[in-house]
């Protein structure tokens, strides 16, 4: 007779351990977390940048990290590695997501994703348009691109503090959105801040894409089988002068959607293994050799990994390392500003610094909320149900937290130094200042969402999704 296994039969240090395993993996997947330490992490590489030991903040970024192979030798940055080698990563996950999106999510149906597209085109004209009007001098208007960004990790971070009284569509309106914000962001980066493109690197890259569809052909479904392709990808984007982050983003829209093919369905694949190793596990109590064990569970590894489409299994695998790790090494990376300025031209650096804050924290919300309503208005399209202009205004209000993207894209902006301090600042106390917003109208909308819940409706009063911002 066969006894089942209960968590009770387990050592007491086992379940323990078990109950804080599963504890601290529910704790990795908190939005507001990953947000906070993404500030901490900011908020000590400044406070390093401006201490006495300012020289090996600097010191440490300029280190150099030497790759040899053979007679080829290189010894690039530790900058380097982390802003065109780490954050390949964050951009595997952007473009994963928007993979998804536009399968399964807010991006399939075109009617569905007209709002968010209107929506988010706004909040990059309108801070573009808006930081070019306080910027007319060539060097300093290549900035334009910096306040256009959202940063997803930290908007939807600030969202989940305001706990479950915001309605659930204004988290995915909220989400949408920043991923189309994305999509603007890269086209952008590979328009308009790559350099003179070599075309012996599209060779290369494209080495790197047929090496992925090959394997994708033959069934590999082991993440690890992609890195030498996604490899040779980055090295061949970095040839061509693009910035190599971009292979990141390919990658990520190569991801299939749906699970490999396995002959039968997972879960009948699943049921057929247990069986056999059942009756495996039977005869090697008898004697029978422990090997025939191998094949029924490496078949029902198989059919478990296939249980989840490829580009939830490996992005819900990396949203640890990439909001804990990646972002927050970022964010350390190149967050540290001197405060004290440099030698060059003040006046310049101040009219950046003032352009990306006004754009951030009031151009994101007007060409957010403004887009919205001339779509709304116009019969394009509708506001998503149990959203009214209140979310909608909280929504363009967390969008101006650039953070991550925005400073990504200053580094390429700006070579000089002092202009490049003043786009981050600019960049740093726009988030606080649009987080702080957002979080203060998120309260009152909050309140107003619980009072119109408890009240019943009076058919004479009118719609949410009026017309009216």
């Amino acid at each position: 007779m066969h006894r089942t296994a209960t968590p009770h039969a387990l050592p007491r240090a086992q379940r323990i351990a078990q109950r804080a395993f599963a504890a601290f993996e529910r704790f990795l997947h908190i939005e507001a977390v990953s947000g906070i330490v993404l500030l901490a992490a900011a908020a000590f590489a400044l406070l390093w940048a401006n201490s006495a030991w300012r020289d090996s903040y600097d010191a440490l970024w300029h280190l150099p990290v030497g790759l040899t192979v053979g007679a080829w030798s290189a010894a690039p940055s530790l900058h380097f590695w982390i802003n065109d080698g780490l954050m390949t990563l964050f951009f595997l996950v952007v473009g994963m997501e928007i993979r998804r999106e536009i399968h399964e999510g807010a991006l399939s149906n075109l009617r569905q994703a007209l709002l968010p597209i209107g929506a988010a085109l706004g909040g990059v004209a309108v801070p573009a348009l808006l930081y070019l009007a306080l910027n007319h001098d060539p060097v300093q208007q290549s900035g334009w691109a910096v306040p256009t960004a959202t940063d997803i990790a930290f908007a939807v971070g600030v969202l989940a503090l305001l706990g479950r009284g915001i309605p659930g569509n204004v988290r995915v309106f909220l989400l949408a959105l920043a991923i189309i914000d994305d999509v603007i962001a890269v086209l952008i980066i590979a328009l308009f801040y790559s350099g003179g493109l070599a075309p012996a690197g599209f060779a290369v890259a494209a080495l790197g894409v047929l090496m992925v569809l090959g394997l994708q052909r033959i069934g590999a479904g082991s993440a690890w089988a992609y890195v030498l392709p996604g490899a040779v990808l980055w090295g061949g984007i970095l040839m061509t002068g693009a910035h190599p982050t971009l292979a990141g983003v390919v990658l990520g829209l190569m991801t299939p959607v749906r699970p490999g093919r396995l002959g039968l369905p997972a879960q009948e694949l699943i049921d057929e293994a247990a069986t056999h190793l059942r009756s495996a596990a039977q005869d090697a109590r008898v004697g029978a050799a422990p090997a025939a064990l191998l094949h029924p569970r490496r078949q029902l590894l198989l059919a478990q990994r296939e249980l989840v489409p490829p580009v939830s299994r490996v992005q819900m695998a990396l949203h640890p390392w990439v909001a804990f790790g990646v972002m927050p090494i970022f964010a350390l990376a190149n967050a540290g500003v001197h405060l004290g300025g440099g030698g060059g031209d003040a006046g310049a650096a101040a009219w950046v610094m003032a352009g990306v804050m006004v754009a951030l924290v009031a151009g994101k919300p007007l060409g957010i909320v403004g887009a919205s309503w001339l779509m709304v208005r116009s019969g394009l399209c509708r506001l998503p149900p149990g959203v009214d202009w209140g979310g909608i205004w909280l929504v363009g209000l967390l969008a101006g937290i650039g953070f991550t993207m925005s400073i990504f894209i200053a580094m390429l902006a700006f070579a000089d130094p002092d202009l490049l301090a003043a786009a981050k600042l600019g960049v740093l106390g726009a988030s606080v200042v649009a987080a702080v917003l957002g979080l203060g109208w998120g309260a009152v909308y909050r309140r107003r969402a619980a009072r119109t819940d408890a009240v019943p409706h009076d058919l004479s009063h009118p719609s949410l999704a009026d017309d009216r911002p």
